[in-house]
């Protein structure tokens, strides 16, 4: 037999903040992007309600990565932004629910933020508001 009972909406309200779900979030760990056997860096990377995961990307140099990018489904738009020393790479591209993929090599060690722009009149942008990440580049 199941029973259910209703959460008084104080104690709720206390539970979500107790759980961390007032929009606040800790960084993700670094995410080390395994090389596949045909000796490709592949990753996925959603974006969504002002956050990307995964937040942090550890990638070695002069192995070639592939980025899957996708938004996840909602009303608000966003975008991808990765800039890597001129000469290498550099994305700009809006997400959407249908993947899209980047390919590129990067050739220098450091860390390079990626980020969404996008931002609303008189509003923090969505790069204020957590929607950020790094791509460690390791030799």
């Amino acid at each position: 037999m199941h029973s259910s009972r209703l959460i008084p909406p104080g104690i709720a309200l206390a539970l979500c903040l107790a759980a961390g779900t007032t929009g606040a979030r800790a960084a993700d760990d670094p995410y080390r992007v395994p090389v596949d056997s045909d000796g490709i860096q592949r990753v996925a990377i959603v974006g969504g309600s002002y956050f990307f995961k995964p937040d942090h990307l550890v990638v070695k140099a002069g192995t070639p990565v592939e980025l899957v990018l996708r938004a996840e489904p909602g009303i608000v738009p966003h975008r991808f932004v990765l800039k890597l020393p001129p000469d290498q790479v550099a994305i700009d591209t809006r997400l959407g629910e249908e993947p899209r993929v980047f390919r590129f090599t990067p050739g220098s060690a450091g860390r390079y933020p990626y980020y969404c722009p996008n931002k609303l009149l008189f509003f923090d942008s969505h790069r204020d508001k957590g929607m950020a990440g790094m791509l460690e580049v390791v030799e």
